[in-house]
């Protein structure tokens, strides 16, 4: 089963588009941002791990990767 949220590579500015079950959350160019996209899409950032595969499937990087791509 594919992880319900996904966080696509940083773009050229480090944003990295955030979606959960198809829709997108928007873009965040931190962790604080990310949690609070997550937070605002209904989840409990108490029980949100960066590390869990089974939530978050990272793309282009971890969760410590948000440096602009470059061209």
């Amino acid at each position: 089963m594919a992880a319900p949220v996904t966080v696509h590579p940083p773009d050229a500015e480090g944003g990295r588009r955030v979606v959960a079950r198809d829709r997108i959350l928007g873009t965040a160019h931190n962790v604080m941002e990310l949690l609070n996209l997550l937070e605002d899409a209904g989840m409990d950032r108490e029980h949100i791990r960066l590390d869990d595969a089974s939530l978050i499937d990272w793309r282009g990087g971890g969760a410590y990767e948000w440096a602009p791509r470059k061209p």
